[in-house]
Parts: structure tokens; C-alpha cells; sequence
């Protein structure tokens, strides 16, 4: 069984650094492209940021580019998501993903594909 269990989520002040992570099992993770979303109130699931199976193969959105970084480590079966300077913008439930047919991390996180496996999600709230 595919899960995927994000943690790392809370409140922080605009200005500040949160790390989220996502730990994934019940697939080959090494060949999966992984990829973090966010779902504000009211708003349309976005892509965040993703990382496919090939080095330097990363996408981020315009919004979070060189504020957020993305990495995988696949002998932990993880994602992490690194998030500085964050903005009140920023506040969502955020949501891994794991895509396990071939794609790159562009193709991810533009067309976000609900037959991708998604875990739970985790809230990040930014104050002001």
C-alpha cells in the first residue's frame, strides 16, 4: 500500500524558516517523481515544488522560487521541503505527492494529476 506521511507543518512568523518532510512507502521510491502542493481556503490545489528521479531534474513555482528548496533523500524513502522567508501568502494545508509513471518534476507540478497518490497533507500557517 502506497502511503505517504507528511510532518513539519505549524505556525511561523512571516520572515521565518519551517522544514517539512514526507515520508513515503509500498513503492519503488528511487523511480518516482514526488512533488509538494498547497491548498489554500477557496483556492485551486497548486503546485509547489517537485523533484523527479534524475539529478537536478526540480520544479518550483514562480511564487517560491529561490525561497524554497526541495530535496530527496532515497535511502530514507523522503522529501523535504525547505521553506525560508516565508509570506502570509504561503499559509496552506500542504500536500505531498508521488507520481509513480514516468514524468519529470515540470510535467508534475503543472499538470497535477489526481491519479497521483497524495498523503494527508500538513498546515503551514504564516502571521503577519
Amino acid at each position: 500500500e502506497v502511503q505517504l506521511v507528511e510532518s513539519g507543518g505549524g505556525l511561523v512568523q512571516a520572515g521565518g524558516s519551517l522544514r517539512l518532510s514526507c515520508a513515503a512507502s509500498g513503492f519503488t521510491f528511487d523511480n518516482a517523481a514526488i512533488g509538494w502542493f498547497r491548498q489554500a481556503p477557496g483556492k485551486e490545489r497548486e503546485g509547489v515544488s517537485c523533484i523527479g528521479n534524475s539529478d537536478g531534474d526540480t520544479f518550483y513555482a514562480d511564487s517560491v522560487k529561490g525561497r524554497f528548496t526541495i530535496s530527496r533523500d532515497n535511502a530514507k524513502n523522503s522529501v523535504y521541503l525547505e521553506m525560508n522567508n516565508v509570506k502570509p501568502e504561503d499559509t496552506a494545508v500542504y500536500l505531498c505527492a508521488a507520481d509513480l509513471a514516468p514524468t519529470t518534476a515540470q510535467a508534475m507540478g503543472v499538470m497535477i494529476s489526481w491519479n497521483y497518490y497524495w498523503g494527508q497533507g500538513t498546515q503551514v500557517t504564516v502571521s503577519s
